[in-house]
This record gives structure tokens, C-alpha cells and sequence, in this order.
């Protein structure tokens, strides 16, 4: 393979364009929007952390789809912490020809517009700019180079001279955007695609002093180092070439968790990541109590029993009472905790400024508690990068064990910690520094339902009876979603899900616990019912599916949605939860009958997921129980055929008749 060069001289450019101009479509791409030809990144690193970073891309179009996607040239950044340029934008038509939009130095560019970025609940400033491309055909090639400086999540950026581009005028004072953690780099790199990329190359000039560490994860790419012009700096070159796109299964993890991806960075360990984390926060005061923030503290705590129920008492208060909506504070937005007057007084703030309020209520109450680092959705992997997207809180219990704290995801939830975060990386910020450690699996008995029901069919067939639910952890979380519109609205809401599987049901009662106060116990709900031609009932036999065997309210079995027409899989998969199913019911027929058959499903008993069913007749009773536990949230391929067949067995009993004869 030839060696790559990230960033194009005028030769070389005018050389791509010769190539986007005579290359025609080829079949292996048909169904394709778009096909990559060249992406490539060049990245220059200053001593101070400062990163300048050159990006060239040519795309063709395959479709109109593809076309009107690339209608407009976009670059996401953040003005307080980031400068960038769209600097060059040419369109290749496929009958010959080059459109020139934007070029340094020319006269008539296209304007490159400079818009606020659509916001939804985070208001922070983001801007984006844009180049109006206008019509293309398929065929035609899109050609984009843009450069940037400053730093956004686990990215840095700017250009300079000598990176074979002239830019134009940058502002006057660079230290705006040099990385909040002085004299580090660090970056992710995916090296995958949802369109087919003929060749990727990313390149890294950097100080030798810097020690860089990086790793190629899920994959292998092309990797080389060689002396840089400079004395004393290296230049790293990694490159793939026909990366094509992975065709996903249902329920898969994220791309970063299957295919290529690069991890780079400086930063010695996780506990040097650590202890930056802890420093910039308690630096900046984000943890000091104010006055009026003890005195809520101090009215919480009236008549606490332990340190437990302390820290539940504030975690929900926190949970429950700050709202989901992030404003800027401006320099040090993304990565500094907004402090406990703003976030007090405004009663709102994201993740890290919930995470910030419970830590310092925390600190209010005499306990040692800390702001923490995790990546909710994906894994984290050992090369120190800022691989997060998520902060929450840790807190020291008198035994010296850290607690995980999560307020944002547990808004009307019984737990501390969200159980759907099992299996996830996090990063405690502490004075002597943390390494990365992993949430342990919750086990399923902590996400329960349980149905039960006592009924009775007459000789017209009509069922009556009543039939509970109760839920706990995720499970309950799921329940309790009933409860979510309108107080007006809840009996409607709590009537369809009998109705979901029982059309014709005539509910007669419903019982059920106060939603509002979801930490005194874990909710139930009762129904009275009568169902008429419920059952099939004849002089010699009678037929039915037991009313708790439908999967009354599926909306806490998410095992039920997936999509089990394949019998094996090749990727890892994952569920909202662990969770544990029970379901019972006694059924007084009309008659007493000496034969009955039943679905017939085979036991599954496996660590991933385990499945038991039973019915048994005494007299004229029937007796009926179910059961099901998936053991975690995340799954390796091979737990597929346990999971489907589980599963599956459940969707069998549900939609399989009972037949019991005289």
C-alpha cells in the first residue's frame, strides 16, 4: 500500500480532481446514498496542547438521497472553546467540470454562513457553519477541506501554516482554546462508516516528550511513525482502505463497541485523568454549599434513620427537583460543574450539573462525595481518552466503599443508580486518583414483575376475577409509566393496558398505590374484572389462554420487542435491564375434567436467560405459573439462542389455547 498523505498539496488536489472526473459508478456500491473516495485528517499538536486540525473529504453521490444530504456543508463547534473554517468546497460534475464554491484568496466565494446550532433542552452556545452546495446529480463528486482549532468532547482543532493550507485570519490570543487538561491530547477516531469510504487516513504530528499512547480497538488498521520535519516530533500515520458499512443486527451495541475505532492519548493513566477532574472542579467551587442550600439540606435530613436513608433522601430530592435543562456559564461549559448557587437558585441543569447539586448536598451532610465520569450507550476502553458522555456522582460510605449515585437517571425511580447502566464504565474524581472501574451486573431479582390472578370461568364462558401487578427496580420504573400524563388521564391509561389483551373486558375496579409516592414501596396495581366469552366452553370441553399468560403489561418485559427471526446472531446485544418475570394464577372452572392439553415448551436453564412454565389441575381448579430471568443488560452473541428461545416460549404460552376435556 502506497504511503498516505493526510493533507493535499494544490498538485495533489487538482490530481483528485482529475481521478472524481473520469471514475464512474461502479456496481459494487449500488444501494449506496454515498461513497467516501478520501477522508483524511491531519492533526498538528502544539506543546501546550493546542491541536490544529486539517480535514479533506471527497464524496460521490449514488443517489438522491446522498445529493440532498450533502445539499449544505455543516461544521459543528462551540464558540467559546473552538475556531474553525470551511475552506474549500468544490463540486466535480460528473459531465466534466469543476463548480468552485469556496477557495482561499478568490474572489466570489460562496458565503460560509455562521448560524446558532438547533438546541433542544442544552443551551450552550453551539454554533454551526455552513456552505450552501445547492443542486448535484448522482455521480457528481463533493469536494470539502476544513480546519479548526480549540476542543470540544475528546476532540481538539485548529490549522496553521506549514500544514500545506493557507487559512484566514485566526483570533489574536490562542489560549481560549487549549484543552482544559494543559498539555494533552487526546482523541477517538472511528474508523467505520455508515457509507463506504475507499480511504480513511488519520495523521498526528506530535512532540516525542508527549509520550503518546493509542490503540486500535475491534479491528486492524495500517500504522506507521517517522520522524517530523521538525526535531523532536514524530508523525503517526494510520490508514484503511475499503471500509465499508457493517450491516447491523437488531439490538446491537454501538458501532465504537464493534468496528474500528482509534483511541490516542497523552494522558499517562486514568488516575492522572482522575485527579484533572477532581482539581478543575474543586478549583472552580463547584461544591461549596451556600447557605440556603444547608438550610434544604438540613430539612431533608429531619428524622433519618441512616447513612442509606440520608443518601437516598437527597439523591431523590436532587432527582426530583432539579430540572433537565442545560444553560451556559460560559468559559468552562462541557467540563467544569456548574457551582451549587446557579444550579440551587435555577433549580435546572444536565448531567454533571445534577451530579455537582448531589455532591455538594452530599458534602452538606458530612459525607465524602465526589463528581464521577461515565459513557452511558457505549464502552470504555483502556487507553485513556475522554470517552464520556454522562456524569454522575460517587459517594464514600462509612465502611470506605464508593457508592454510584446517578440523579439524572432516576427521576420516579426506587433506585440510587440506574440498573439500565449496569455493565458500564465510570471514573471517580478524587484528590489521589481513581483508575477506571465497571458497574457490576444488577441481579435480576432487583427488576422484578410479578402477575397474579385468582379467577373463575362460569358455564357461559365468562371470566371474572381480579389480577395484580407489582414491580420493582427497572420493572417498576416501566410500570409506573402509566402514571406519567395527567392525573385525568390515568384510569384511561391503566384500562388500556387490560384492554391491550383482553378487548372486551368490562373493569369493574382498579386499585392501585399512590405513583407520587413511589419510595415507600414498590407499586401495585389491581384490577377487577369481568370478561364475557372469555372461554370456549361445550358440554365435554372448554378452551382458553389464561388471562396472566398474555403478557399483561408488556410495557416492563422489553424481551417481548425484539425481533427473533433469526435463530443465531454474530453480533453482542443488549436489553434496557436484568429483569425477572413470575406469573400465577389459580382458575376455578365450571366444570371438573379429567384430561387437558397445553402449550408444550422445553425448560431453558442457562446463566443468560432461563424460562419455566407449569400448569396442574386439582378438581376444578386450574393452576397456572410462569417464570422467566435474563441475567444482565449486556449479551454476547451466544447468549442469543437462550435469550430468543426464552423468550419465544413466553410469546408461546401467550398465544397458545388450553383444551381440557371430561
Amino acid at each position: 500500500m502506497k504511503k498516505a498523505v493526510a493533507l493535499l498539496t494544490m498538485a495533489g488536489l487538482l490530481a483528485v480532481t482529475a481521478m472524481a472526473q473520469e471514475r464512474a459508478l461502479p456496481g459494487k456500491y449500488a444501494g449506496m446514498n454515498t461513497v467516501t473516495l478520501y477522508d483524511s485528517t491531519g492533526v498538528y499538536m502544539e506543546e501546550s496542547g493546542l491541536s490544529h486540525v486539517q480535514t479533506h473529504r471527497l464524496i460521490e453521490m449514488y443517489s438522491a438521497k446522498g445529493c440532498a444530504q450533502w445539499s449544505t456543508v455543516k461544521m459543528d463547534y462551540d464558540p467559546l472553546s473552538a475556531w474553525c473554517d470551511i475552506t474549500h468546497v468544490l463540486v466535480h460534475r460528473i459531465g466534466g467540470g469543476t463548480d468552485t464554491l469556496v477557495w482561499p484568496g478568490r474572489e466570489g466565494n460562496a458565503p460560509v454562513y455562521d448560524y446558532v446550532a438547533p438546541a433542544r433542552m442544552i443551551y450552550w452556545g453551539a454554533s454551526q457553519k455552513m456552505v450552501e452546495v445547492g443542486h448535484m446529480d448522482p455521480g457528481d463528486k463533493l469536494d470539502v477541506r476544513t480546519y479548526k482549532k480549540g476542543y470540544t468532547y475528546a476532540l481538539l482543532a485548529d490549522g496553521r501554516e506549514g500544514l500545506n493550507g493557507t487559512f484566514a485570519a485566526l483570533p489574536e490570543s490562542d489560549e481560549r482554546y487549549v484543552p482544559p487538561m494543559k498539555g494533552h491530547f487526546y482523541d477517538i477516531v472511528p474508523f467505520w462508516s455508515d457509507q463506504p469510504v475507499e480511504q480513511k487516513v488519520y495523521q498526528l504530528n506530535i512532540l516525542d516528550s508527549k509520550k503518546l499512547q493509542y490503540k486500535v480497538y475491534n479491528g486492524d488498521i495500517e500504522v506507521s511513525r517517522e520522524a517530523a520535519d521538525e526535531e523532536g516530533r514524530s508523525l503517526y500515520t494510520f490508514e484503511d482502505m475499503d471500509i465499508m458499512p457493517l450491516k447491523r443486527e437488531p439490538r446491537a451495541l454501538a458501532n465504537n463497541d464493534m468496528q474500528p475505532k482509534l483511541l490516542l492519548s497523552t494522558s499517562p493513566d486514568w488516575q492522572a485523568k482522575s485527579r484533572w477532574f477532581y482539581g478543575v472542579n474543586e478549583d472552580y467551587g463547584s461544591f461549596k454549599p451556600t447557605p440556603a442550600v444547608q438550610k434544604k439540606v438540613n430539612e431533608l435530613l429531619r428524622g433519618a434513620k441512616d447513612e442509606m436513608d440520608i443518601i437516598g433522601r437527597l439523591t431523590h430530592w436532587v432527582a426530583d427537583n432539579i430540572r433537565y435543562a442545560g444553560i451556559s456559564m460560559g468559559e468552562g461549559e462541557g467540563f467544569t460543574l456548574h457551582n451549587a448557587d446557579m444550579i440551587y437558585t435555577d433549580r435546572c441543569g444536565v448531567c454533571k450539573d445534577k451530579a455537582s447539586m448531589l455532591v455538594t448536598f452530599l458534602r452538606a451532610a458530612g459525607f465524602k462525595a465526589y463528581a464521577a465520569m461515565t459513557m452511558a450507550g457505549e464502552r470504555i476502553d483502556r487507553i485513556p481518552a475522554d470517552q464520556f458522555n454522562h456524569s454522575v456522582c460517587a459517594v464514600q460510605l462509612r465502611d470506605g466503599r464508593f457508592t454510584m449515585l446517578d440523579p439524572t437517571w432516576v427521576p420516579n425511580v426506587r433506585e440510587l443508580w440506574s440498573s439500565a447502566e449496569q455493565q458500564q464504565g465510570y471514573l471517580i474524581g478524587t484528590a489521589e486518583g481513581c483508575d477506571l472501574m465497571e458497574t457490576p451486573i444488577s441481579p435480576a431479582e432487583n427488576h422484578y414483575i410479578r402477575i397474579s390472578g385468582e379467577s373463575s370461568i362460569d358455564k357461559d364462558g365468562t371470566l371474572t376475577g381480579t389480577i395484580s401487578i407489582t414491580a420493582e427496580g427497572q420493572s417498576d420504573a416501566a410500570v409506573r409509566g402509566v402514571f406519567s400524563a395527567r392525573q385525568s388521564e390515568w384510569r384511561r391509561n391503566l384500562e388500556l393496558e387490560l384492554l391491550k389483551i383482553a378487548p372486551t373486558a368490562e373493569i369493574t375496579d382498579i386499585q392501585y398505590t399512590d405513583p407520587d409516592r413511589y419510595l415507600e414501596q414498590p407499586v401495585k396495581i389491581t384490577y377487577t374484572y369481568r370478561i364475557p366469552e372469555f372461554a370456549i366452553v361445550d358440554k365435554d370441553a372448554i378452551s382458553f389462554i389464561p388471562l396472566t399468560a398474555r403478557n399483561f403489561y408488556s410495557r416492563a418485559m422489553g424481551h417481548l420487542n425484539f425481533d427473533f427471526s433469526k435463530e443465531t446472531r454474530q453480533q453482542p446485544f443488549s436489553d434496557r435491564c436484568s429483569r425477572l418475570v413470575q406469573i400465577q394464577e389459580t382458575i376455578t372452572l365450571p366444570y371438573e375434567y379429567k384430561q387437558f392439553h397445553y402449550p408444550m415448551v422445553d425448560g431453558i436453564a442457562d446463566p443468560a436467560a432461563s424460562f419455566g412454565c407449569g400448569f396442574q389441575m386439582e378438581g376444578n381448579k386450574l393452576s397456572f405459573g410462569e417464570s422467566l430471568v435474563f441475567g444482565k443488560r449486556i449479551y454476547d452473541a451466544d447468549d442469543w439462542m437462550p435469550f430468543r428461545a426464552s423468550a419465544m416460549n413466553q410469546i408461546k404460552v401467550s398465544q397458545t389455547p388450553v383444551i381440557l376435556t371430561k
